[in-house]
């Protein structure tokens, strides 16, 4: 596959000014997460007929038009007298890459993996000058064979990974419409409703313990090589999953959700690969707390919570008991819980805010947006999409998606990053092939 070539780098900025002075106050949550990263790419087939360049001009144009409601994603950083980070909404805009590749996007698909992968989203470190530095960049690249490829790449202090589904989604139905169907609300986490003010209330302290010791663990940068695997998961291997993960308890017969299945099936595995014995690796995972914190459905900002999955009763690999610890920590995540949190972190700030990621496998959902809803013309929807959430410093890293809707309701595709050699014996478990994943990607597919 010949190399990328790269057209330019632009700046976009939106239609209408905003208010001069505006200013944007960021969250406990999201100044928790300073030292990540987002990243994620869409796949598109495109008509043929088109001049090179026509489609990206046709989104530069509408994205114009989209960020006017975006006027964090077009502003820059700067600190608050408590030294926090905020956002400036001065029209600085968000940069743009237009790139061109030869071939097919199906071809490329074929053989794609991470490092190849990532080469379609264009990111940059914070530079010394924060101020005239862009959080979002948007890289489009033309197939020339047909396709057409969009990296979004985010510092994660302004969005998570539902934050940035939101976006591309509000962009395609700008492109498709000419309006935005569900337009991004800017507000403040919610505080605790005076009628749970209890004085003697106790907080829920298992949520704040797994926050508790990250700042004292070291950020480490490892030289380690990663890899990445997609596996997708139809409906019917799903099904699978679950059922294989249901309480055998005659007084518990309920079958877990397809992340509580998942997320124990990717546990066991990586677990096994990593010498745990009959034993398991500590784990993490990470949730959106939109619904727990009856936030609206546009509420712009991060609400990813982690909380740990104690392990220590679990001595064998049984996909149902993993499944109903996951579960039984998921359950524990109430409003009251998440209050609680915020409340304590508000309290309890980092004067240098951790790594996210841990020192420890991280599993995510990011079922909460279906990216598939990008529709940006009649016939243009995504084949695939990809994520990642960066830097990898931890054991590892499960991210749980939706996968395309003509793979069924409760289809899912599983990104797994891990030490390359690791990523490489995974793919040959057992119980990991018992379900017949498709591998999408993998170490030299």
């Amino acid at each position: 596959m010949a190399d990328i070539t790269y057209i330019c780098k632009r700046t976009v900025v939106s239609t209408k000014p905003v208010q001069p002075g505006k200013h944007c106050s960021l969250s406990v949550l999201d100044r928790l997460m300073e030292q990540n990263h987002l990243r994620s790419v869409y796949y598109f087939r495109t008509p043929g007929g088109r001049e090179p360049g026509e489609l990206t001009k046709k989104l530069r144009e509408s994205m114009s038009e989209m960020l006017t409601c975006f006027p964090i994603l077009t502003g820059r950083l700067l600190k608050d007298p408590k030294g926090h980070w905020m956002i400036k909404c001065n029209d600085a805009g968000v940069r743009m890459v237009e790139a061109r590749i030869k071939g097919s996007v199906e071809d490329w698909l074929k053989s794609v993996d991470r490092e190849k992968e990532l080469k379609l989203v264009h990111w940059e470190e914070m530079c010394h000058k924060p101020y005239f530095w862009s959080t979002f960049y948007v890289q489009i690249t033309e197939f020339g064979e047909g396709g057409l490829a969009i990296g979004l790449s985010c510092f994660h202090l302004l969005a998570d990974p539902t934050c940035a589904t939101m976006f591309v989604k509000a962009w395609a139905d700008m492109t498709l419409t000419g309006k935005m169907l569900n337009p991004p609300l800017f507000h403040q986490l919610p505080p605790r409703r005076p009628g749970r003010k209890n004085p003697n209330h106790e907080p829920y302290m298992e949520l704040i313990n797994c926050y508790k010791p990250i700042a004292d663990k070291t950020n480490l940068v490892s030289d380690t090589k990663h890899a990445t695997i997609a596996l997708a998961f139809s409906d019917p291997m799903v099904r699978a999953c679950m059922a294989n993960g249901q309480a055998t308890n005659a007084l518990d017969q309920s079958s877990p959700s397809p992340f509580e299945a998942l997320a124990g099936l990717f546990w066991v595995c990586i677990s096994k690969l990593k010498g745990a014995g009959d034993g398991l690796i500590d784990m993490s995972i990470c949730l959106d707390m939109r619904n727990v914190l009856h936030l609206d459905n546009g509420f712009f900002g991060n609400c990813m919570v982690y909380n740990k999955v104690n392990s220590k009763s679990l001595k064998e690999h049984k996909l149902s008991d993993v499944a109903r610890a996951i579960g039984e920590v998921m359950a524990k995540m109430d409003i009251d819980g998440i209050t609680d949190l915020i409340e304590w972190l508000e309290h309890n700030g980092y004067q240098s805010p951790p790594s996210m990621n841990g020192c420890e496998l991280m599993c995510a959902s990011l079922e909460a947006v279906d990216p598939y809803l990008a529709v940006f013309e009649e016939g243009f929807v995504p084949i695939r999409v990809s994520s990642y959430v960066e830097p990898v410093v931890a054991a590892g890293h499960v991210l749980v998606l939706p996968s395309p809707p003509c793979d069924g309701p409760l289809s899912r595709t599983v990104m797994v990053t891990l030490p390359e050699d690791e990523a490489a014996r995974l793919c040959e478990d057992d119980l990991i092939l018992h379900f017949s994943p498709t591998i999408l990607m993998g170490v030299n597919n």
